[in-house]
């Protein structure tokens, strides 16, 4: 790089930055090691060095976002289709999650268990989501995404079919759990896709429709299950979402392939060393010295690091665990609200939770709002993107969601008509959109 004039781009700008950056800390206290710059779960290449510092002339690099080899160099529909199929992944784990609150009517009675104890069968589920990125997010920096999303998203169909045909509770609970932690996969990987195939930059709209599917997910499977069960058995419930994670599988075998930097530079070098004979070409993965039990053992010990050291990422953790509860809260609260209070049968509860659907989609479409913001906050900085400005969603979001829970709490009585809780459900839904919209991109650059 000559000179200032010819970065062209936030991509570039950043760049310099950042490397200004790393330059003037590598000369400061080094006592404090966190890590790698970025993520272990999943989220960037933390194989690759940031600064571009490299004596060693056979180290194995792009040419360039339009190396053939470098996943960014994909046509822009195929980007697209690979976000959209990561995302409609994680939409199917999530409303996996939820559609089995819609089957308690049917199954307690054949169980013979209460709805408490049905309830556990939830909350294994999403013990497993958040146990499986601590394994699996280290994982795909030996084996890359692709090797990851197949063979997790395999066990999470094979999972599946327990699931409808079981017969007592212990082996509910026992295989939801197990199909969480597989299908977690999608949850802390899928980021690290977007990042993979987009510039940061560019990363604002496609990380919109990575943050939009685990939360359409939860209000989408009461509303499924709620027709299933409806008119038919509970174990519908899981022959259709056998039906649909089994074709997600087939479209990935076919259609998604290895985006993970270090794993394609390391293809290039073996390419390389074939065709020109010469054994001195590596990739900067083939130099590592990490082992696969280092690794998930930074995993582990790095969310108590960053909880500690990191006051942001505390509040963040804190915000997203509040609004992921009063989302799962929603599943016993709508039965009570709509079920209870205004007669609601069952398929006419699942609808109820079109209202959170519809603020998400709503929350989503001001997407092109916060690309503006987010150039105006650049330009302001002199050009220089930091992280930060990408949270400028969260802000109006989350005035937006106390609001919509108030709206909803103080309104859910039998002689307010039902329309006023599902706007104040909706309101909460487009709140919580806009913050985790906020957060994702934040986390994603």
């Amino acid at each position: 790089m000559e000179s200032g004039d010819k970065v062209e781009g936030d991509e570039a700008q950043w760049a310099t930055r950042s490397s200004n950056r790393d330059d003037t800390e590598s000369q400061s206290d080094e006592t404090i090691e966190l890590g790698p710059a970025r993520s272990q779960n999943g989220h960037g290449c933390a194989d690759l060095s940031d600064n571009g510092d490299n004596d060693d002339p056979f180290e194995v690099s792009f040419d360039g976002d339009d190396d053939p080899m470098c996943p960014r160099s994909m046509s822009l529909a195929r980007k697209w289709f690979l976000v959209c199929l990561v995302g409609m992944g994680s939409l199917c784990v999530t409303c996996t999650s939820s559609i089995y609150t819609s089957t308690y009517g049917q199954m307690n009675p054949e169980f013979d268990q209460s709805d408490i104890v049905a309830t556990l069968g939830l909350s294994t589920f999403v013990l497993g989501i958040a146990t499986g990125p601590l394994f699996l997010g280290p994982l795909s920096e030996f084996y890359g995404r692709r090797p990851i999303y197949l063979v997790s998203w395999a066990m999470f169909v094979i999972w599946l079919v327990p699931s409808a045909v079981a017969h007592n509770t212990a082996t509910m609970l026992t295989v939801r759990f197990i199909d969480g932690f597989a299908g977690s996969a999608f949850l802390s990987v899928a980021g690290g896709t977007v990042s993979d195939v987009f510039k940061r930059d560019q990363i604002q709209s496609p990380m919109t429709i990575i943050s939009l599917s685990p939360f359409i997910g939860p209000s989408l499977g009461p509303l499924l299950g709620g027709f299933i069960n409806y008119y038919t058995n509970w174990r519908w419930t899981y022959y259709v979402l056998i039906i649909w994670a089994f074709s997600l599988l087939a479209l990935m075998v076919l259609f998604a392939p290895e985006t993970y930097h270090p794993i394609k530079l390391r293809e290039k070098a073996r390419l390389l060393r074939k065709e020109t004979g010469d054994e001195r070409w590596k990739a900067p993965m083939e130099k590592s010295t990490k082992s696969i039990p280092q690794t998930i053992a930074l995993s582990l010990l790095r969310p108590f690091q960053l909880l500690t050291f990191e006051p942001m990422c505390l509040l963040l953790s804190l915000l997203s665990a509040v609004l992921l509860g009063v989302i799962y809260l929603f599943f016993g609260a709508f039965t009570l609200v709509f079920g209870d209070n205004y007669g609601f049968n069952l398929w006419q509860v699942g609808l109820s939770f079109l209202g959170i659907m519809v603020g998400m989609l709503a929350g989503a479409a001001t997407n092109p709002v916060w690309h503006t913001v987010h150039r105006r906050l650049v330009h302001r900085n002199h050009g220089v993107p930091e992280p930060e400005f990408r949270l400028a969603s969260a802000i109006p979001g989350a005035v937006i969601v106390p609001i919509g829970l108030f709206l909803f709490a103080w309104t859910s009585f039998p002689w307010v008509h039902w329309i006023v809780p599902i706007i104040g459900s909706g309101l909460f839904g487009c709140g919580t959109l806009l913050v985790f919209n906020g957060i994702f991109t934040f986390l994603g650059t």
